[in-house]
């Protein structure tokens, strides 16, 4: 018979980004998918690769809020005795989660049937609900060798498998970085994130703007920004005498990090790795209130080899920004350097990997 996997999932493409690459690794190895997500991701999620969606209840809460625990507590138990009903008629051989709170009901219910159940997290530093669940499943992978927060126990039997990514990306990994000729255009691609589009699309045309004339003339930005700030961007861009395009986002992302020479982002999971398979230089802006510093630590990963520039949010200035861009644009030696740095830490077949531990660890 086919073997079922529930794939549980908060809302973000920080979760479902990996969570789908899986489902689509189980696939095309005969597995049926279902996700399991809250009302309202379920609802969003369309092009999930999933033969069934199922929306359970679920809460979050605030750190210090009695009451908004006790209410997430609730809805977590709801959540788990819907999940208990839908696995008593579907029979998944395993139960997957990708944190965020929207994965909860569907562990628990896993833990208490005793189901065989993965956790997979993307941070290096764990995640508040995959804190909560991991000493109760199986298995936990993780995306990053080291795995802060995480119960001793745990960060010591986890297997290291990588953060699954999209195929056009996985794709990038088989393409050579091409450094900037000495005259050439010198192309810039700036990944905002949902948290962190409008402090780079106000401070990288400003930077840009402080570049040496004969560097500008020359550049090729590609900037993703909110809809709020793209007619300021423009501006900057402008007055800047600077090639730009300015969107909220863009579909073929895959395409223009490929071409990009240099890459300036936030650090979530899913960028870092992204940039690491594509083997692009970055200079990455953690996010200076995530929780846990997990963007910073996430970055590290780059850095450490030297494939990547830090630059923290309470010394970034216009000043700094423009004197790290003009040092690397102006030495493609070093960029050259750091994509091959980026590129040595890279796990291109993570979404093999883990569909590997999944299989392992589901019921026969």
């Amino acid at each position: 018979m086919r073997k079922i996997a529930v794939v549980a999932a908060g809302g973000t493409g920080g979760h479902l980004f990996p969570a789908q690459a899986l489902a689509e690794a189980l696939i095309a190895r005969g597995w049926g998918i279902v996700l399991a997500s809250d009302e309202r991701v379920a609802g969003l999620a369309q092009d999930f690769p999933a033969e069934r969606r199922i929306g359970l209840s679920a809460a979050t809460f605030r750190r210090g809020d009695p009451i908004g625990m006790a209410r997430a507590g609730f809805a977590v138990m709801r959540g788990a005795l819907q999940a208990r009903a839908l696995f008593r008629e579907i029979g998944p051989n395993v139960v997957v989660g990708f944190g965020g709170y929207p994965s909860v009901p569907a562990l628990v219910a896993a833990v208490l049937d005793r189901r065989p159940t993965v956790i997979h997290e993307q941070n290096a530093v764990m995640g508040r609900a995959n804190r909560f669940l991991a000493p109760h499943v199986k298995q936990v992978a993780c995306a990053f060798p080291t795995l802060q927060k995480a119960p001793p126990k745990v960060a010591a039997s986890a297997a290291v498998v990588g953060n699954p990514v999209r195929p056009q990306i996985r794709a990038l990994a088989e393409v050579a970085y091409v450094p900037p000729e000495p005259d050439g255009p010198l192309r810039l691609l700036v990944t905002g994130g949902s948290q962190g589009a409008r402090l780079l699309s106000e401070l990288v045309p400003e930077a840009i703007k402080a570049l040496p004339e004969d560097l500008r003339k020359r550049l090729i930005v590609q900037q993703q920004t909110r809809k709020e700030s793209m007619n300021t961007a423009r501006r900057a861009y402008r007055d800047a005498l600077v090639d730009a395009e300015i969107a909220p986002f863009f579909r073929d992302i895959a395409s223009r990090l490929r071409d990009a020479h240099l890459v300036i982002g936030r650090s979530g999971a899913g960028s870092v790795c992204e940039f690491a398979v594509a083997g692009k230089p970055a200079i990455l802006i953690p996010l200076a209130i995530a929780l846990d510093d997990d963007q910073g630590q996430n970055a590290k990963l780059l850095a450490d080899v030297g494939g990547a520039e830090i630059a923290r949010e309470a010394q970034l200035t216009v000043e700094s920004l423009a004197n790290a861009l003009e040092t690397l644009l102006s030495n493609p030696a070093r960029l050259a350097r750091m994509a091959a740095a980026s590129r040595s830490v890279a796990i291109p077949d993570a979404a093999e990997r883990l569909a590997d531990v999944v299989e392992r660890t589901a019921a026969p």
